[in-house]
């Protein structure tokens, strides 16, 4: 897939340090370093970063199934966290499972190496 130059980051993605690793139609892999920053106070990665990476890559998984020149909005989206992550990289796979006129279905999971580290699911709604 031809990947759109400027429209697969956005200044948040940059700021919590987010890398595209691969991209494809409903289907999009992102990557994110533990870096200080991102810490919280029992020096693990930061639930709300974890959070934000699977928004982040879900958004795109959406972008790619429905098209760039359309945007996409989270609807909802819940997480279960399994294990902590204390240093290193993660990579977040997002897919979508079901893309209607409206709403996309996407699932998302987080891992370190082999290890699961979150799995999500989102609605987003087509605009």
């Amino acid at each position: 897939m031809e990947i759109p130059v400027g429209l697969t980051q956005s200044a948040f993605s940059e700021l919590i340090g987010c890398r595209l690793q691969h991209l494809d139609e409903g289907v999009a892999e992102v990557a994110l370093t533990l870096e200080p920053q991102l810490r919280n106070r029992a020096g693990k990665l930061h639930g709300g970063a974890i959070f934000s990476l699977v928004d982040i890559t879900m958004g795109l998984a959406c972008s790619s199934s429905h098209g760039f020149d359309q945007q996409s909005a989270t609807i909802e989206c819940k997480i279960n966290y399994i294990r902590a992550v204390e240093d290193g990289d993660v990579l977040c796979i997002s897919r979508v499972i079901h893309a209607g006129r409206r709403t996309l279905v996407v699932e998302a999971d987080v891992h370190q190496g082999e290890r699961l580290i979150a799995k999500a699911q989102g609605t987003f709604a087509v605009l």
